[in-house]
């Protein structure tokens, strides 16, 4: 993120930081040194505070969509991919 205002500085030039944001360039608003927000765009605030499905419900929603004889078993799928030798030897 570029664009680093303090508050004061944000309070002046609010109208130039609200088009960086319409912009689609996020602008970090510091008091005293320290963060304390950031200006985003509505498009970009939106996608960030969509609630989320979960997991599970996503999951789900995969499952649906793939026949089960699509699936890969785990336990046999990296059956020829690991050597089964002794390993290499080893320096004490």
């Amino acid at each position: 993120m570029k664009r680093v205002y303090s508050v004061a500085e944000a309070r002046n030039h609010l109208a130039a930081l609200v088009h960086e944001a319409e912009a689609g360039r996020p602008v970090r608003i510091t008091r005293r040194g320290k963060p304390v927000a950031v200006l985003v765009s509505d498009d970009e605030y939106d996608r960030l505070a969509r609630q989320r499905s979960g997991f599970w419900k996503a999951l789900g929603a995969f499952r649906s969509t793939v026949a089960p004889d699509a699936l890969v078993d785990a336990a046999t799928a990296f059956e020829d991919v690991r050597d089964r030798g002794p390993g290499r030897d080893v320096a004490p």
